[in-house]
């Protein structure tokens, strides 16, 4: 390297854009720095926040944010995105306390239902992004108000309570001193983590959303794997449904808005690129500790609840626009 490229070098490191491309040029490291700060701070602010207790609270708060955002992450690497999980979080809830209540359908059955509804919606996602040819985003703006409507129409604008005592399981119960939707969600990651890694459907996710184009001369099925990536997505969050409903013990049609914004906002804060074909699953899942940190942060410290609003979509435009500075 010549002394001329020396020099540019350092300019470009001082300068604002240059000091944040090298800041954060290991996303790995700018997250879990992040991370360690945000623990300091609140650590610092209330004596409440940093005990044992408080950690599992927060594991279970993110289970469902979690669960939702790793199947959001495989639709973004792959160039797409999906602003309808809140509302498929609310179907899936309404359909399985719906099953389980009314028609009397064994409780595990009525997860099933609720879980099959989010992959019907995901599927219908793919299906408009990949053979109508629809932008996903608008594609998820519409079906995110569709999904949401059709629960409201299933329960009539009522909450569906009065289900069988082991519907609660699911979401309340422990498996030792840790929630179950932690264990759920820490195994999901697992899979993913694989399947993402170690698989050649993972591969063909990220090559799509480097190059779509040449993804497709390389003989990838393109419209599969994407149409299957939203299929995961609407699974995942199906699942955080019938989680959600089962810490609720009722379904609810209201439930989980604005869900959509945490899961992306934790996706593009654990460094997935918003334009695709970039990103890792571990510092999303970073990333969903950081959102659910900074939740129960606020909480403790009587934060009220529009400021939380405000600062999560700061955080939010922050973490877009680090990306955006990073790829320039």
């Amino acid at each position: 390297m010549s002394d001329n490229q020396i020099t540019s070098n350092r300019k470009d490191r001082f300068s604002i854009k240059g000091g944040v491309k090298w800041v954060f040029s290991i996303e790995s490291i700018g997250i879990y720095v992040f991370l360690v700060a945000l623990i300091s701070f609140f650590s610092l602010m209330t004596r409440a926040f940093l005990t044992f207790d408080n950690f599992i609270v927060i594991l279970r708060q993110v289970s469902i944010i979690g669960i939702s955002a790793f199947g959001e992450t495989f639709v973004v690497i792959a160039g797409g995105i999906d602003l309808s999980v809140g509302s498929i979080v609310a179907l899936s809830g309404v359909i399985s306390a719906s099953f389980a209540k009314f028609l009397n359908v064994p409780v595990p059955f009525s997860f099933l239902a609720g879980i099959a509804a989010g992959c019907v919606c995901g599927l219908l996602n793919g299906t408009l992004a990949t053979r109508v040819k629809i932008p996903p985003i608008i594609v998820t703006l519409g079906t995110l108000t569709i999904i949401r409507g059709i629960a409201f129409i299933i329960v009539g604008g009522h909450t569906v309570f009065g289900m069988p005592v082991n519907y609660r399981v699911l979401g309340r119960s422990y498996i030792g001193f840790i929630p179950i939707p932690v264990f759920i969600m820490v195994a999901i990651f697992a899979i993913f983590f694989i399947i993402l890694n170690n698989l050649s459907f993972g591969r063909y996710v990220y090559a799509i959303g480097s190059n779509e184009e040449a993804a497709v001369i390389s003989g990838i099925n393109v419209n599969k794997i994407k149409t299957v990536v939203f299929l995961l997505c609407g699974l995942m969050a199906g699942i955080g449904g019938a989680i959600l409903s089962s810490r609720l013990d009722s379904g609810q049609a209201a439930t989980a808005q604005g869900l959509e914004l945490d899961v992306l906002t934790a996706v593009v804060l654990g460094g997935v690129s918003i334009s695709g074909g970039k990103g890792r699953l571990e510092s999303v899942f970073v990333g969903v500790l950081i959102i659910g940190i900074l939740a129960n942060g606020m909480i403790l410290l009587n934060i009220q609840h529009f400021y939380q609003l405000v600062i999560k979509g700061v955080v939010l435009l922050l973490a877009v626009g680090i990306d955006t500075m990073r790829k320039k």
